[in-house]
């Protein structure tokens, strides 16, 4: 078993010829593109999906490798997950290779190799540059190809930097290199995502409200701090690449994914001080601000700006950039009871989100507490995971659609919606009202 840590960029295939020429200036080992075709297989019920693990077998001039790939993390583009590599002489998959102690509860590779079968393959040129990096040695492979599942196709245009032996922090201070170019940007879905989505006929991807934060029972506030801007970071990367893929309405949501990171970063700046964050809230407030202009288009996100501020989100996470600005007792509050921080929080936060709301006012009072809106209601989204999902989403939907009717600029809308939403009772402990 191998830890693969890997960072992966989709590549617009305008920025392809740029893209070679940096690398090749690159101080490097460089191998010449190599052909490689990978089957991937599953049961009929998507049981090997259901467990988050990946199987397939890859074919490189007539040698074979079986892989098995486990549940994992991923943090912006950054994708952490154990993987399984057995040589095999043939093509012919022999799960009773494996060990033993990789497969979880309700799985059994004798009764799973009678049922899994060929799902979708990817067909594509690997070429390869190995450099060494401060103290580690990362490979760096554009795969350019396609991924099939049955009679439909989708390209693949993919650079991964991979960690073959060093530390993340080499890894990102590389990834800031190549970043400055136009034309790239982080890719949260893999090859075998995408090829599970055609698999299943392709179907055009929804629009996604954003979620409630849902963390473990007894996690700490800096575990909290993760999670939301997981949560943001997921929502943006979702629908860039809808917007990207010609869906003009998820535009808003990346948006609004946008303004949830500094949300974030404003619910826990009582621990962690402004200026441990003050170079990413300028990044964002410029992605804001590029989003908002009136010609903005899907090229954006494959810019420098977006790009640059997707990968310093993901580095002062995987570095925890916030700790060398944090005393001892904010440590100290960091590693407290994210429950306990939530419910203190959320009575604030309803606070402010009920106050401009207590009395009926004009149309322009209502529009100009917009932004106040979204910052108040994902707060709440990402405090409120710890209560029954049945009492928090109705207690949300309803101040969404109190947004939702000013936004529209109905005003007999907001008015109802303004009594229904003042009219809600706390969901959450020591509340007050």
């Amino acid at each position: 078993m191998s830890q693969e840590i890997e960072l992966k960029f989709i590549v617009a295939s305008s920025a392809l010829d740029a893209l070679r020429t940096r690398l090749n200036g690159l101080e490097s080992r460089h191998s010449a593109p190599r052909q490689l075709v990978n089957i991937y297989y599953e049961t009929g019920d998507f049981l090997l999906r259901r467990h988050d693990m990946g199987l397939r077998v890859r074919g490189d001039n007539d040698q074979y490798e079986m892989t098995m790939k486990t549940a994992g993390h991923t943090v912006g583009g950054l994708h952490q997950r154990p993987e399984y590599n057995i040589a095999l002489d043939t093509s012919v998959l022999d799960l009773a290779r494996f060990p033993a102690d990789m497969w979880p509860a309700g799985l059994d590779p004798d009764t799973l190799a009678a049922s899994v079968a060929p799902l979708f393959s990817t067909n594509f040129s690997r070429e390869k540059w190995v450099v060494t990096q401060g103290e580690s040695r990362i490979e760096i492979a554009l795969d350019l190809g396609e991924v099939s599942a049955g009679e439909l196709h989708e390209p693949i245009s993919e650079l991964e930097l991979e960690i073959l032996e060093g530390n993340t922090r080499d890894l990102l201070a590389l990834a800031r290199q190549l970043i400055t170019l136009p034309g790239l940007r982080q890719g949260s879905l893999s090859k075998a995502a995408r090829g599970y989505h055609l698999a299943r006929g392709n179907e055009a991807r929804p629009l996604k409200a954003p979620g409630i934060l849902q963390m473990p029972a007894k996690s700490t506030v800096e575990q909290g701090l993760d999670g939301a801007l997981e949560l943001a970071l997921s929502h943006w990367q979702y629908h860039e690449e809808l917007w990207v893929r010609g869906n003009g309405q998820a535009r808003g949501q990346v948006l609004a994914a946008v303004a949830m990171v500094r949300h974030v970063l404003a619910l826990f700046g009582g621990i962690i001080p402004r200026k441990a964050s003050a170079h990413l809230r300028d990044q964002l407030m410029q992605c804001e601000a590029a989003l908002q202009a009136e010609d903005a288009a899907p090229e954006l996100v494959w810019s420098p700006l977006f790009g640059s501020t997707r990968l310093a989100i993901t580095e002062w996470l995987v570095e925890r950039g916030w700790l060398a600005f944090v005393d001892d007792k904010a440590r100290q509050k960091l590693s407290g009871s994210f429950k306990r921080f939530s419910d203190i929080q959320l009575s604030r936060h309803a606070a402010e989100l009920r106050q401009p709301f207590l009395h009926p006012a004009d149309d322009i009072h209502y529009q100009q507490q917009q932004v106040r809106l979204a910052r108040e209601l994902d707060a709440i989204r990402v405090l409120a995971g710890h209560y029954d999902e049945q009492q928090t989403r109705p207690w949300l939907e309803t101040w969404e659609h109190l947004r939702q009717a000013i936004a529209q600029g109905q005003y007999d809308e907001t008015e109802h919606w303004r009594v229904e939403a003042l009219a809600l009772a706390p969901f959450w402990l020591h509340s007050g009202r």
